[in-house]
């Protein structure tokens, strides 16, 4: 049991981290909330049923741990520390990178202004580019529920942004 839950977490925990850094916005509290995640799987790892895959078995509690952590915490800041923030290119010039860095902190408040279900969607569509099947599984839903907020959550994230943009053009 004990090699198994390690090749598990070998497999996938980067994958893990990933969704959870993009859902919660903090490396810190990504990081302990990916171990909470396969604290969750070792515990259950004998109920795991087969019927779905491993990996949307896993991202599945992921997202249980996550909305758990967002209703305790309310969710209060996504930009501490942020994840899109760290990944600039060190080929781009500095003004590049700063475009980059806005640009991403604009996304990032936008996406914080989302429900969690719609923010899901997006994680793990938008970002982690799972399939339809898979964010249903995950998110214990319709496909067709994935379709629709997925495209809700773009139209949302497109407002959101095309307001945020305009009020900083005010702004400037």
């Amino acid at each position: 049991m004990e090699s198994t839950i390690q090749l598990i977490y070998e497999q996938y925990h980067k994958e893990v981290y990933q969704f959870l850094i993009c859902f919660i916005g903090n490396r810190n509290d990504a990081e302990d909330l990916t171990h909470e995640v396969f604290i969750r799987i070792l515990k259950s790892l004998s109920k795991f049923n087969k019927t779905s895959g491993l990996k949307t078995w896993i991202l599945s509690i992921a997202k249980h741990v996550a909305i758990d952590h967002y209703r305790r915490k309310k969710f209060y800041s996504l930009f501490t520390d942020a994840f899109f923030m760290k990944l600039t290119s060190k080929d781009d010039s500095p003004i590049e990178q700063l475009e980059t860095k806005e640009t991403k902190l604009l996304i990032w408040e936008a996406i914080s202004k989302m429900k969690p279900n719609y923010r899901a969607v997006l994680i793990l569509r938008g970002i982690n580019e799972l399939s339809i099947k898979e964010t249903a599984e995950i998110l214990e839903c319709s496909e067709s529920k994935v379709k629709v907020n997925y495209h809700r959550s773009l139209g949302m994230l497109e407002k959101t942004l095309s307001s945020l943009m305009e009020r900083g053009a005010v702004n400037e």
